[in-house]
């Protein structure tokens, strides 16, 4: 496993797994109203591990003991997705490719393959798919954005306000609602809302974890459950900065 602790620990320690290796729109419909919960007037602050951190692309590797990473390379960090935690590596001194290191945790990339390193184990991964992050000209006034399958759905969470905005069923039902901020982890890079109205109920959990399109293999940095009428919808997802 990538480790579990998190970025900003000094001790990064990484759990032994796999014979103590690493392993690492349709028809719209209004705004509902109802009796409401109290949520703010600005929507939150997002743990920065949601997002790419100003890297112009995620990347999938496929690994060796099986584990399957998410990287984004901005200009003077490499932002590191696993199962289990998501990392902000500094760049390293190396005679050949690309060394980026936190604590006993290290990435070594040349061409199109990589070594990820701890005291615990190694990984050998090769690239795979990659994909372009999205911006607010993709997204206007979203600063998260998560999808899934089988059935379609999407929920953008607006940037201004505490308001998000469902599509369901393939996008044959649209609902807009406010939320309310449970839990707020920014170390562990997690989020849990709710519903601020009280006659509609839902709960979103974001999770900074690799995750991947589940039909088009796309990597995401953040793993998405929306919980809904009776239903659990699950995907993948990533913050929008400005």
């Amino acid at each position: 496993m990538i480790p579990t602790s998190t970025p900003a620990s000094p001790n990064v320690c990484l759990p032994i797994a796999l014979a103590g290796l690493l392993l690492l729109t349709g028809c719209a419909v209004a705004p509902v109203d109802g009796p409401r919960h109290d949520v703010g007037k600005a929507a939150p602050l997002m743990p920065s591990q949601l997002f790419a951190g100003g890297a112009d692309r995620f990347l999938a590797w496929r690994c060796t003991p099986a584990q399957d990473l998410v990287t984004a390379h901005g200009e003077n960090e490499l932002r590191l997705w696993s199962a289990h935690g998501a990392y902000r590596l500094q760049p390293a001194v190396v005679a050949s490719g690309e060394r980026y290191q936190h604590g006993d945790l290290s990435f070594w990339a040349k061409g199109d393959g990589a070594v990820v390193e701890s005291a615990r184990g190694r990984l050998d991964c090769s690239a795979d798919m990659a994909r372009s992050t999205l911006t607010r000209q993709h997204r206007p006034g979203v600063m998260f954005h998560g999808r899934g399958n089988e059935p379609g759905w999407a929920v953008n969470l607006a940037h201004d306000a505490p308001e998000l905005t469902l599509q369901l069923d393939y996008g044959t039902r649209e609902l807009t609602l406010p939320y309310r901020v449970t839990t707020m982890d920014n170390a562990e890079g997690r989020v849990s809302l709710a519903s601020g109205l009280a006659d509609r109920p839902f709960e979103l959990q974001l999770e900074a974890r690799a995750c991947f399109d589940d039909m088009s293999g796309e990597p995401f940095p953040a793993r998405v459950t929306l919980t809904i009428e009776g239903e659990t919808y699950r995907g993948c997802g990533q913050g929008i900065a400005p």
